[in-house]
């Protein structure tokens, strides 16, 4: 594979962002023929495809996404740096690249993360939602400043990168207000036969939570499982289904989700770790988090 030759990579950058070929030809001011021939020298350059045809048009390939992504940081970098020189941004915020893992409540990812937005400092915060083990390549590659999610680098992963420990906490058991006093009375033993909206079964609290059900010997009836946890307590507000959520954020899914509260547990911990490239941690936003989490929400 040759050097990249970025003339070549910009004219790929503006074609993605536009959408063809042509668009592309009018925002650049070449013929689209011109174009076309500087993104085949790119291809053959990096030995890939990063277009394919579909219909009349174009659309990126699964290495044209990447190479998409990577542009973006490429370029966006080079616009700050122009600006900065002209003397336009000699205050460029501090950037914080966050992963977070999709089975991290919404709510308790703000509550983390929200120390870092109330730093002296300018912050620009950038979040990105996936599963463990591809934030785990992007922070591996310096893509991330730092992954939130509810269980340690899984063993085996051959990634430079350390779990720090934010806290833990009991689980509470939620309902529809006109659901809520049928199982508030007996429970946990109320939930034998009750419907029941899960996290998905490839997580750390599903295990916890079946684990449970088989300890304390009753069956509830899964009704519904979820990758995106915010949208398992709108299914619950609605009344599918009981479903739990950290005590820790109880107040704020009351709130939220006018949901009441059934039940609690202090045998169902959930974790919440930190997962960053260094062992000490240094990003001031990163260390923000990191206090907060061990001095105020999990305290």
């Amino acid at each position: 594979m040759n050097n990249i030759n970025y003339k070549h990579l910009h004219y790929f950058w503006v074609v993605a962002k536009e959408g063809s070929v042509a668009r592309a030809g009018k925002s650049l001011h070449l013929t689209p023929q011109t174009i076309s021939g500087q993104i085949t020298l790119l291809e053959e350059s990096m030995e890939i495809k990063l277009f394919e045809r579909a219909g009349r048009g174009l659309v990126l390939t699964e290495a044209g996404r990447m190479a998409l992504s990577y542009a973006d940081e490429i370029f966006h970098l080079g616009l700050e740096l122009k600006e900065m020189l002209r003397g336009q941004r000699g205050d460029r915020p501090l950037q914080f690249s966050v992963g977070i893992t999709e089975v991290i409540p919404k709510l308790i990812a703000y509550r983390l993360l929200k120390p870092a937005l109330q730093l002296p400092e300018r912050i620009h915060i950038s979040c990105r939602e996936g599963k463990l083990n591809k934030l785990l390549a992007d922070i591996a590659v310096h893509k991330l400043d730092m992954i939130l999610t509810d269980s340690p680098i899984p063993p085996g992963m051959s990634v430079k990168a350390f779990n720090h420990l934010l806290g833990e906490c009991g689980m509470s058991f939620f309902a529809a207000k006109n659901q809520a006093a049928t199982y508030r009375d007996n429970f946990p033993h109320s939930l034998d036969s009750a419907p029941m909206l899960l996290p998905s079964d490839d997580t750390t609290l599903y295990c916890s939570l079946t684990q449970w059900f088989d300890q304390i010997q009753i069956a509830p009836i899964a009704v519904g499982a979820f990758d995106d946890s915010a949208l398992m307590k709108v299914f619950g507000q609605a009344g599918v289904g009981i479903f739990c959520a950290p005590t820790v954020i109880e107040q704020e899914i009351q709130q939220q989700y006018n949901v009441e509260i059934i039940g609690r547990t202090e045998d169902i911990r959930e974790c919440f770790y930190a997962i960053s490239a260094e062992r000490k941690l240094k990003h001031p936003a990163v260390l923000a988090v990191s206090h907060a989490a061990h001095h105020d929400i999990f305290s």
